[in-house]
């Protein structure tokens, strides 16, 4: 993982230093992702050997990083449809190869961890979309370099937030259900304390559950011990 984060963090630099001086949206946007990716990296180290509830938070946050990625892209593809020129083409073709074999090798290194939870799995994702936004941004390359247009390169800032947003609404929505189940596990831990507890102090809880939309009602009833006189 300290691997995939520096590789992601150089790879940032160096994309986005090229999407400006290229003046490519674009490749803009895939530096924006490597800064992302690099980002939940950081947060996937922190949480790597803690609580299912705190690796759930991870990935919401990643989820919402991702979010906020695909609309700054949206809004910058936005302004160069309305006021932006084509980018030079050689050169974005050029970053964006160099970003391909990058996130090559990150998902060679994630593949054999995809399914061992959710904040691996939403890692895995973020590499996957990089391959198919290098791709993408390369054949947006050609496509400038052909016509001479900046429509390849707007409509493909487009569809890169469009990617960001879907995959966003994914992590999240997987990481609430599992922040829910979380919570219930928690519950039913305290819950198991309390009845021990009781049993031990020579108290018995009853809770009564209408559905699983209810709320549990607790009643505790506690009985004396009588102690025999005679």
């Amino acid at each position: 993982m300290k691997i995939l984060l520096a590789l992601n963090a150089s790879m940032f630099f160096v994309e986005f230093t090229a999407a400006w001086w290229l003046g490519s949206t674009a490749l803009l946007g895939d530096s924006l992702d490597m800064f992302g990716d690099a980002s939940v990296y950081a947060l996937t180290l922190y949480v790597l050997h803690r609580s299912v509830r705190e690796r759930a938070m991870s990935a919401l946050i990643k989820g919402i990083v991702m979010l906020v990625l695909g609309l700054i892209v949206l809004g910058e593809a936005g302004y160069q449809a309305l006021n932006g020129v084509a980018p030079a083409a050689h050169g974005m073709g050029a970053f964006a190869l160099l970003a391909l074999a990058v996130n090559l090798i990150c998902f060679g290194l994630l593949w054999r961890f995809k399914s061992d939870d959710l904040n691996m799995r939403s890692t895995w994702l973020c590499s996957r979309n990089d391959i198919i936004a290098n791709v993408s941004v390369f054949g947006a390359a050609i496509l400038v370099g052909w016509t001479g247009s900046r429509w390849p390169d707007v409509l493909l800032g487009a569809a890169i937030a469009a990617l960001f947003l879907q995959s966003a609404w994914q992590v999240i929505r997987d990481a609430r259900v599992e922040l829910r189940e979380a919570k219930q596990a928690t519950d039913a831990q305290a819950s198991d304390e309390q009845a021990a507890s009781d049993q031990a102090s020579g108290r018995f809880s009853v809770w009564i559950s209408p559905g699983s939309g209810g709320r549990t009602i607790w009643l505790t009833l506690r009985m004396r011990l009588l102690e025999s006189v005679q």
